[in-house]
């Protein structure tokens, strides 16, 4: 009995030193996130970023590290904190949004995981969803056919809606796939489309000074980065004329649009984990094909439509994914 208890207490003796070494030779894959916009704007996408990896049974400071850089609205700073991140070491970099761009010019050796709003095939990512380009794959937010829902909504919000202005970023890949969509879908519904074309702050500013000589009924805003930025801008220029605004994204029914029909974004965000996780077990970003939008929300702001005397229609309101009052 003693000298089999000798003989276990031998053999933990060698196996601990041994176990110890590996635990600690073990280290977590580190995954770097870029954006070129704020960290408020982006936290609900990053919680849902993380919580897509718990999902997968993998645990942060044990099989993966993550290292966040905001770059606060001025996209040329993107270079220079996916260098720092690279300088730390990364195992795989994921992109979100407008920062894809400038990512893809620095010919990086790690593989990157995308988010972006841009067709992927038009901005020359991909050759087709299934086949993605050199070393980046990921997801594209864009649905060019919800252009039409979302004149559908403003055709049921705005009683004897006629005109309305598409405001939209002709330099963003894909936004001629929109635009053209959505004045198919205008016809069909007895709507002139009203396209105002803004790829500059200077571009924006012009063409609010020329509808304010004669606003639409509404407006639709092709939801991009520079869309984003610009926001406050488009949405409070139009409260002040009683013009509800539509958009494809939350955020902007959350700073004042009366409504927002699109991608469930966070959800897309969810699913950057699972490529990253594909790709670290050994899966190359050329052999994942890139996924589009299956799941979509509708939010609308009360609180937004009663200031310029819009009564939401109550079918709408019960169907809303959330109503901001």
């Amino acid at each position: 009995m003693k000298r089999r208890a000798f003989i276990a207490s031998s053999l933990a003796a060698v196996s601990l030193p041994r176990l110890l070494a590996a635990e600690a030779a073990r280290k977590p894959v580190r995954i770097g996130w870029v954006t070129a916009q704020h960290a408020p704007s982006v936290a609900p996408f990053i919680e849902a970023f993380r919580a897509g990896f718990a999902e997968l049974g993998l645990v942060e400071g044990r099989d993966i590290a993550i290292e966040y850089r905001y770059g606060n609205d001025e996209l040329g700073r993107v270079p220079a904190l996916v260098a720092d991140m690279m300088a730390r070491g990364l195992d795989l970099l994921v992109t979100q949004g407008s920062a894809t761009f400038e990512v893809r010019k620095l010919g990086l050796p790690v593989p990157i995981v995308y988010t972006m709003s841009a067709d992927p095939i038009v901005a020359g990512f991909a050759e087709s969803l299934s086949r993605p380009r050199g070393n980046m794959t990921g997801i594209t937010l864009m649905a060019v056919e919800l252009n039409g829902k979302r004149l559908e909504l403003l055709r049921e919000i705005v009683p004897g809606l006629r005109r309305v202005a598409i405001v939209g970023n002709p330099e963003h890949p894909g936004s001629h796939l929109e635009r053209a969509f959505s004045e198919q879908a205008a016809r069909g519904l007895g709507l002139t489309i009203d396209y105002r074309p803004t790829a500059t702050r200077e571009d924006l500013m012009r063409e609010l000074a020329k509808m304010a000589d004669d606003p639409p009924q509404a407006i639709s805003v092709l939801a991009d980065g520079f869309a984003i930025q610009n926001r406050q801008t488009i949405i409070e220029f139009a409260n002040r004329r009683r013009v509800p605004v539509i958009s494809g994204w939350p955020v902007f029914a959350k700073s004042g649009a009366i409504c927002t029909y699109g991608p469930r974004i966070a959800e897309s965000h969810r699913r950057l984990a699972y490529f990253a996780d594909r790709i670290l077990k050994g899966a190359k970003p050329a052999e994942l094909p890139i996924e589009r939008p299956t799941k979509f929300e509708l939010v609308l702001n009360q609180r937004a439509a009663q200031a310029i005397g819009i009564t939401l229609p109550q079918s709408l309101i019960v169907s809303a994914d959330e109503v901001i009052e």
